[in-house]
């Protein structure tokens, strides 16, 4: 559970305080790990970071006069990214820098309720530091920690609450999904859904800061005034898809009791392309349409693919989530099953070479998802297009052999 934070100028300097004192100490852990490596001379453990953090304190007093909490949090921190290096989870940490990594642990948590709307936590040698709540409580009261973040001149409190239950529904609908770049979301009931992006106004703001920013100097203050402003741009427009996949994922929970989606390998989707060496010229390479692959990879990403599916199995669950394999689903028609890259002769036009069907693309490619998951509930390689002979539609009603497989979901 992530709230926005609203301290006061005088609480903000102590936080920016713990936020520098959180990065010493872990850029200072981090040091020891990297002289270890180069040297294979022994590197200290956690109790032995946790007895030089108390000798430097008590040798000097501008880190003594920050919380023991917050910087025993980093120490924390840094051993559990470290674990997760050494079992293959995670890469090996990095600096921390500012304006990047800015943040603290607050490991004894204490809430207290304002009214509806708002709350405060208990901030080390701070004091209550207001901030929103969107939730009720109860949904506060089981948080056991927090960690506060600051990013783009916003402060944020995210609290390690239980997660939420799932949602539920017993209507007994059955819906396939289609994810695309145009059109966002289209169901196989006929609804595009679109994420949300910069209002062109946004856009013509970013493109000029971008272009005030080549022309700057690195490190000036006028190139950090100008970053600082790129950023809260980026952040209104990811609090601005957050908020639509939060609310896309849950009318889509409530709405129907199976959801069919394609099983899409998006960070392969994403990868940028190999480089292609000039055998004829040592050193020079063949063009292979990094540019092209570049635009695409920015319009796959800002889709939220991967982020709609997370979110949609975490509210769901995986039980009623089917991913289907998606080889043709946008190039066979519906009605006859006939496969064929003519097809679809554009982004949005589908047009059956054999039968003459024609249907939004998109749509027709959500309907044969739900034809797959209906025929293949377990995932399997998709059976659709294989024969060209007439099939009936789908039906989407409870009536499914899908659906009534599901009936306790």
């Amino acid at each position: 559970m992530r709230e926005r934070m609203y301290p006061t100028p005088v609480q903000e300097t102590g936080m920016l305080g713990h936020c520098a004192h959180a990065r010493y100490v872990w850029n200072l852990a981090l040091e020891q790990a990297k002289m270890w490596r180069a040297w294979q001379g022994p590197t200290p453990n956690t109790a032995q970071r946790m007895r030089q953090l108390a000798e430097a304190r008590a040798d000097h007093s501008w880190l003594a006069d920050g919380s023991s909490v917050v910087q025993q949090g980093a120490l924390r921190d840094f051993d559990r990214a470290m674990s997760g290096f050494f079992a293959g989870r995670a890469g090996y940490p990095r600096w921390r820098k500012t304006g990047v990594s800015d943040g603290f642990v607050v490991r004894d948590l204490r809430l207290q309720r304002l009214n509806r709307r708002w709350a405060a936590v208990l901030v080390p040698k701070i004091g209550w530091v207001k901030f929103r709540t969107h939730r009720g409580w109860s949904a506060l009261t089981g948080a056991s920690s927090a960690r506060v973040t600051y990013r783009h001149r916003q402060w944020h409190v995210s609290l390690t609450t239980p997660p939420p239950a799932e949602v539920t529904s017993r209507t007994g609908a059955v819906v396939g999904i289609d994810r695309g770049v145009a059109n966002t979301l289209a169901t196989s009931d006929g609804d595009l859904l679109h994420a949300p992006g910069l209002t062109a106004a946004e856009q013509a703001r970013f493109v000029a800061l971008q272009q005030r920013l080549s022309r700057q100097v690195k490190g000036s203050g006028r190139r950090a005034r100008t970053t600082a402003s790129l950023g809260r741009l980026h952040l209104r427009l990811g609090n601005r898809r957050t908020d639509w996949i939060e609310q896309a994922t849950t009318g889509l929970a409530r709405t129907y009791q199976v959801i069919a989606l394609e099983g899409l390998n998006t960070a392969g989707m994403t990868r940028k392309p190999v480089p292609r060496p000039d055998p004829d010229t040592p050193g020079a390479f063949l063009p292979n349409q990094a540019r092209a692959k570049a635009a695409l990879n920015r319009a796959i990403l800002a889709s939220c693919w991967g982020r709609f599916q997370t979110r949609l199995t975490a509210k769901t669950g995986p039980d009623r989530v089917e991913l289907v394999n998606p080889r043709n689903t946008s190039r066979t028609c519906h009605e006859c099953g006939h496969t064929d890259p003519g097809n679809r002769e554009s982004q949005a036009v589908f047009q059956c070479q054999d039968c003459g069907h024609t249907a939004h693309a998109d749509i027709n490619a959500a309907r044969n998802i739900l034809a797959l998951a209906i025929n293949h509930p377990t995932g399997g390689q998709p059976g659709i297009g294989r024969d060209r002979g007439r099939r009936k539609p789908v039906t989407t009603t409870a009536s499914s052999s899908l659906t009534r497989g599901r009936a306790t979901a």
